[in-house]
């Protein structure tokens, strides 16, 4: 009896060691968005261990002289998967590579790309040496085992000219600041395209834990409507051709922004605004309620300064 007991036990423990080191496979598909260019869209989720952190969009231009990469991914496994799958749609080789900003979603995917130059805003370069560690280490945490051999490769360029030209794109970056402090926004005025990056996001709540205030953000949304784009590329969620997701963005922002306000000209306590009803028009947002609840964490206690 005692010997079938540790043999169930052997078999058990060596099953789960093998369904954890079986493969894990991100799956990426592109959506081609307008000529030559394409669009990796993530999940409408939260990091976790089911989807390995594939929650962001990535994407690609090609063009007659090269392949620019907006964004590598959460992991070394992402970035060599998006390698991959451009390769498979064309000949050209990868010239250049851009992270948008320093969250760990947009960076990690850097190993599979480390033999090209790969350009960030000068803060947003500071802020990976910084902080890139400790977020890989987080996301090891979250995502388990999609994190293998993963590990922190920094951008090793300035994203310093105002205009890029490689073949047949004229691609002009943009500099922001209202959602993590440095975001890089690309806008290919040869097809209309614009990747918003983070600065968007649409039908999956906003995460607020590094930007420097709403209202800086909302005034910098409005700069962005002022562009002439025929299709917008949200860090986070799916693909427009109109303004729909600016609307969500600032309609939700000003909301939050009012009610953080008046919760602390009421006094509330940061666990009695957390408890607040998100409203009807938000709540086909993915996430709302939980990204609220970080929001309120984060900014709270710079809106009851004000009154205290």
């Amino acid at each position: 009896m005692l010997f079938r007991m540790i043999l169930l036990i052997a078999l058990t423990t060596g099953l789960q060691s093998a369904v954890s080191a079986g493969p894990l496979s991100y799956e990426l598909n592109a959506e081609q968005v307008a000529p030559g260019t394409w669009v990796v869209q993530g999940k409408l989720e939260d990091f976790s261990s089911l989807n390995g952190g594939n929650i962001v969009n990535t994407g690609f231009i090609v063009t007659d002289d090269g392949v620019v990469v907006i964004d590598t991914g959460p992991s070394r496994r992402y970035g060599e998967a998006l390698r991959k799958l451009i390769s498979t749609l064309t000949d050209q080789p990868v010239r250049l590579v851009f992270n948008t900003h320093h969250h760990p979603d947009h960076f990690l995917g850097n190993q599979a790309f480390s033999d090209v130059g790969i350009q960030a805003l000068p803060i947003t370069r500071e802020q990976i040496a910084l902080h890139g560690n400790a977020f890989a280490e987080n996301m090891y945490r979250l995502v388990g085992d999609w994190m293998r051999s993963t590990e922190v490769v920094l951008p090793s360029e300035n994203a310093s000219e105002p205009l890029i030209e490689l073949g047949d794109h004229r691609i002009r970056l943009l500099r922001f600041t209202g959602h993590s402090g440095a975001d890089l926004v690309l806008f290919d005025e040869s097809t209309g395209v614009l990747f918003a990056s983070d600065m968007v996001f649409y039908q999956r709540a906003l995460t607020t834990p590094h930007t420097p205030g709403i209202p800086v953000w909302l005034g910098e949304l409005e700069r962005i409507r002022d562009i002439t784009f025929s299709v917008l590329v949200p860090g986070h969620g799916p693909v427009v051709s109109d303004g729909r997701a600016l609307d969500q963005m600032q309609a939700y922002l000003r909301w939050l922004d009012n009610t953080l306000t008046e919760s602390a000209r009421s006094g509330l306590t940061m666990t009695e605004v957390i408890a607040l009803p998100v409203p009807q028009q938000f709540q086909e947002i993915a996430l709302t309620k939980s990204e609220f609840s970080r929001s309120v964490a984060h900014l709270y206690p710079a809106y009851e300064a004000r009154f205290f």
